[in-house]
């Protein structure tokens, strides 16, 4: 199966990209990077410069159908981004009108709230999106990871890059589980 990583062409929390990223490729799973603009993108280590990372597709030319799943990594700037990119907005909607699983980690509920896909969901995230959630009608949790079934599909979130390991385990069996 394919699964999308969407990232802004800078500012996507570099181990919240990799790891799960690793993860993926460890099911035998297909990871490839979406971003808004061709090229490469540039990840960060909170707020210092990580490495570069090259797009597999751009997202204006990318279809939900094409893949399984969707992660989202976080990182302060990267979800901030997206959710102004009409374009990445529709595609993560498009997830959930298509009832494929998503995964989003940190600070990426940003761009869930931008697609507005949260009513009704139970998620966690940074803490700081905690009044933002709320106010897009989700409810948020405080939990090292949350999976939230009650939906038109799978939603997985996790609050910080301590969490990676148990949102990994989380997230990669649910994509196992979905089916597409």
């Amino acid at each position: 199966m394919r699964i999308a990583f969407l990232a802004a062409p800078e500012g996507v929390e570099q181990v919240e990209l990799t790891e799960p990223w690793r993860a993926v490729t460890a099911t035998g799973d297909t990871p490839r990077l979406v971003s808004t603009t061709p090229g490469s993108i540039r990840a960060f280590h909170h707020l210092d410069k990580g490495d570069s990372f090259p797009v597999d597709q751009v997202v204006a030319d990318a279809s939900v159908e094409e893949y399984g799943a969707l992660v989202l990594p976080g990182g302060l700037a990267n979800p901030d981004a997206l959710r102004m990119d009409a374009e990445a907005v529709a595609f993560v909607k498009g997830f959930f009108a298509a009832g494929k699983p998503v995964a989003a980690i940190c600070h990426a509920p940003w761009t869930l709230i931008e697609a507005d896909v949260l009513s009704g969901r139970t998620l966690t995230s940074w803490p700081s999106l905690r009044t933002d959630i709320s106010n897009a009608g989700g409810t948020w949790v405080d939990e090292q990871v949350k999976v939230c079934t009650g939906g038109p599909n799978t939603l997985i979130t996790s609050r910080k890059p301590d969490d990676l390991k148990a949102f990994c385990e989380a997230f990669t069996a649910e994509f196992a589980k979905s089916g597409h």
